[in-house]
């Protein structure tokens, strides 16, 4: 019951801690102190570092962990044709506390000619052994962080907003296949904030029809992927929030099960399922019958209390009430640095949690 194609029986989301020689070079390079080039041998030292380990331990892939990135998410859109990333106002509100005060906005034509990730992921694949994994913000972030009223001054119509995001998107999925991508995800929020009444009321404010936006999303992904070659695996991370150990939003999976588990046209889906924020398993029920998985979060990342094997197999035996087993595999439910500053747990932590699910997906599925 091993899994020789991605996702993989043992996975993880993609982002890891910054060491400390990281942060302190792109604080020198923030400060004028680190030229570009150094702060890049820095980093590609770490990534070679970090993507032993993930080797080491018996992941089928790897990562960069992220450490070229300052946010999961701005970091790519930042970059997109039309898009910039501004400072200075924009804190996103987690649970008692704030993140750093960027934000994004829409100054022309949603594109993609070219992008600094692509190289990103080169190295990757360049320096591993195992399956090079590329994550990226899914096609609904830029739209769920802007909000119609910031976008309507540029795109009256916002369905030719949507329109124009998911040709970008095709675009990118092809220039990462052609760098030799086969394995990409797309991190999400919107689909988990469309189950919070709290998020939906802000996304009413800023100008949106939230009852339709999840039909828009669907929409959109999917013809961003319509031209996915058939060898590439894309898959989708479903998450609540994750800064400094804090989250966003509450609310289990049941209003969006169905549109996103039956309707998306992708290969697997990484749910979050370490707290009750989650809700039950009862939404994995509409996870069709056939080559879908379902990557069960069970491991948490917020924290470096290390889980016990029995319990965490107890429930993957609870999901399987509602889905085969066959079609689940294990990771953490988020990445243990979503933003550079990076969650409150060590690195030993970590890579034990990691080292965990590599052992309990071997005593599962073997």
């Amino acid at each position: 019951m091993d899994r020789t194609k991605p996702p993989y029986r043992a996975d993880h989301v993609g982002s890891l801690l910054r060491p400390d020689s990281i942060k302190a070079a792109r604080a020198k390079r923030e400060a004028g102190q680190l030229g570009a080039d150094e702060l890049t041998k820095i980093e590609d030292r770490e990534i070679e570092r970090a993507i032993r380990r993930q080797e080491e331990i018996g992941l089928k892939l790897a990562t960069d962990g992220e450490f070229r990135r300052s946010w999961w998410h701005y970091d790519f859109l930042g970059a997109l044709d039309g898009v910039r990333l501004v400072r200075g106002s924009g804190q996103l509100q987690f649970r008692g506390i704030q993140s750093r005060a960027e934000h994004l906005e829409v100054h022309g034509k949603i594109g993609f000619s070219t992008h600094p990730m692509i190289d990103h992921f080169k190295f990757v694949k360049d320096h591993t052994r195992v399956t090079a994994k590329m994550t990226i913000p899914s096609p609904s972030i830029l739209h769920f962080r802007l909000g119609y009223n910031a976008i309507k001054g540029l795109y009256p119509d916002i369905d030719a907003f949507f329109a124009d995001t998911a040709q970008a998107y095709a675009k990118a999925i092809r220039a990462f296949y052609d760098a030799g991508c086969r394995y990409l995800q797309l991190d999400d929020t919107a689909f988990a904030y469309l189950c919070s009444e709290e998020q939906l009321a802000q996304a009413r404010e800023r100008g949106d029809d939230t009852a339709k936006l999840g039909q828009r999303y669907v929409r959109t992904i999917n013809q961003a992927l319509a031209a996915k070659p058939r060898d590439m695996a894309i898959t989708m991370h479903v998450c609540r929030g994750n800064f400094r150990s804090t989250w966003i939003s509450e609310g289990g999976y049941e209003p969006v099960a169905e549109l996103v588990l039956a309707g998306l046209d992708l290969d697997g889906y990484f749910l979050e399922y370490d707290t009750d924020r989650a809700g039950g398993f009862e939404p994995l029920r509409f996870l069709p019958k056939g080559p879908k998985i379902v990557v069960l979060g069970l491991i948490t990342s917020k924290s470096g209390v290390l889980e016990k094997k029995d319990a965490v197999k107890r429930r993957i035996d609870e999901a399987a009430k509602f889905a085969p087993i066959e079609q689940f595999c294990l990771s953490p439910q988020c990445g243990f640095a979503s933003t550079e500053e990076g969650n409150i747990l060590t690195e030993a932590e970590q890579w034990a949690k990691l080292s965990e699910i590599v052992a309990i997906a071997d005593e599962v599925w073997g």
